[in-house]
């Protein structure tokens, strides 16, 4: 999931495996404490706002990461960050953070 940047349809991850949706999902939230559709979208939200605070444009990080548009990346970091993608963008702690997603 984290290869893919929250990328990964749970029809992959049934696939992968060789479990049923019902097992997966019940193992997977036994494990972590989230759903696998949950940890995806965070996965992919992180990924994007670390995008936003290395400078790059709302619309790119969007595509980019997965999202079907710029309103839906908009979405997901107000239910997530409780900003706006412009106040993410400017968020210190993640302009420090040179861990997360490095790109090469």
């Amino acid at each position: 999931m984290v290869a893919a940047r929250g990328r990964i349809r749970v029809e992959r991850l049934v696939t992968e495996t060789g479990w049923s949706r019902k097992r997966l999902w019940s193992r997977f939230r036994a494990q972590v404490g989230l759903t696998p559709k949950r940890v995806a979208q965070l996965i992919r939200f992180d990924h994007a706002a670390h995008r936003l605070a290395a400078g790059h444009r709302a619309a790119s990080v969007a595509a980019e990461s997965g999202y079907a548009d710029q309103s839906h990346l908009h979405r997901d970091v107000v239910a997530f960050a409780g900003m706006t993608p412009t106040a993410v963008a400017l968020s210190p702690f993640l302009a420090l953070d040179d861990v997360a997603w490095r790109h090469r």
